[in-house]
């Protein structure tokens, strides 16, 4: 009986722990964190950027005045042929170590540099200054010595006892007061007199500053002359022709159209040939294009008349001397600087 009562309670138990149902598994997580915006620099900001940032693009800067900027298909020697300087010039300005070497974007100075070329300026020689003669201590300025060492009008304050005799410096005067028998008189202290001090030269003039005067020559004064004596075949078209054809044999000389110096010999400008340019003065560049053979060089100096190339066809389909001049890099009709004939 006690059994099936302990078999029973066993029973119950079990029943009890089957019909309770088992805790929650609850599967925890970080909190998230919720991040509150700007209120302030959201209302701070255009309605068209929050709903999109476009990418800054940069945008190249305008060159400035005396700059230029590399476009393609730009070479040095037409950059300082449309800015009417040599490409040597350019180069330096830059610090260009090889002229075929720029690139599209590259800015260039094409002017001078402000203080580019110095002037030499004569200066004055600068006297050395006068010594300043101070008074002894205790004396009045009245009886200071002047700058030539003589005493001044009033020496009384300088004087001090006892006095003793001048003697002009000799050797002879200096063994005399060596002696140890010296006379008594000779007790008192013996000045012996300095050596004459020569006058001193007149006070040296600053040089006079050489005068520089301006040159007289006007700088848009060509002498013109035609460089070659064949028919005009094309004439000058602002925006087009930069220049006039000359109709030409191969072989015809070509010639200096007025005096200068040779700024450029060489084939480096497409559509040019074999080409020369000679710069006359500050404003004038003369060009001659399409020769078979050139005849000078580079930094040479030429004179108005003298032959410095020959006519041909290079970079063009007939010979011919094409000839341009240009004022300050600008192409001008040439037929309104050329003598009529």
């Amino acid at each position: 009986m006690p059994g099936r009562c302990l078999l029973l309670l066993a029973m119950i138990l079990l029943a009890a722990c089957a019909s309770t149902p088992p805790a929650p598994v609850i599967a925890r997580t970080a909190p998230s964190t919720v991040v509150e915006p700007d209120r302030s620099a959201l209302a701070a900001t255009p309605a068209d950027a929050l709903v999109s940032s476009p990418v800054a693009v940069p945008v190249a800067e305008t060159a400035g005045a005396g700059f230029y900027t590399v476009k393609k298909g730009d070479t040095l020697y037409s950059i300082a042929l449309d800015n009417g300087h040599s490409y040597r010039d350019i180069a330096a300005w830059n610090a260009l170590e090889d002229p075929n070497r720029i690139q599209v974007g590259q800015q260039l100075r094409v002017a001078p540099p402000e203080g580019g070329s110095s002037v030499a300026v004569a200066r004055p020689i600068t006297a050395p200054g006068a010594v300043e003669a101070r008074p002894l201590a205790g004396a009045s300025p009245s009886g200071a010595a002047n700058s030539l060492g003589t005493p001044s009008a009033n020496t009384e304050t300088l004087k001090r006892e006892p006095k003793g005799g001048k003697l002009r410096y000799s050797d002879q005067a200096l063994a005399t007061l060596q002696k140890p028998d010296a006379p008594a008189a000779s007790a008192a202290p013996v000045v012996l007199a300095a050596p004459a001090v020569p006058a001193l030269a007149a006070e040296a003039k600053p040089e006079a500053k050489p005068e520089i005067k301006p040159a007289t020559a006007d700088s848009d004064v060509v002498d013109w002359a035609w460089p070659a004596g064949g028919k005009l075949i094309a004439g000058f078209v602002d925006g087009g022709n930069k220049g006039v054809d000359i109709a030409a044999k191969p072989g015809d000389p070509v010639l200096a159209a007025a005096t200068g110096k040779v700024v450029y010999s060489g084939s480096g400008l497409r559509g040019y040939g074999k080409l020369v340019i000679i710069k006359h003065n500050p404003s004038f560049l003369s060009a001659y294009a399409h020769n078979s053979l050139i005849l000078v060089k580079e930094g040479q100096g030429v004179n108005k008349g003298q032959k410095i190339a020959e006519a041909g066809a290079s970079d063009s389909d007939q010979p011919m001397l094409h000839f341009e001049i240009r004022r300050q890099g600008k192409p001008v009709d040439p037929l309104k600087f050329l003598p009529s004939r």
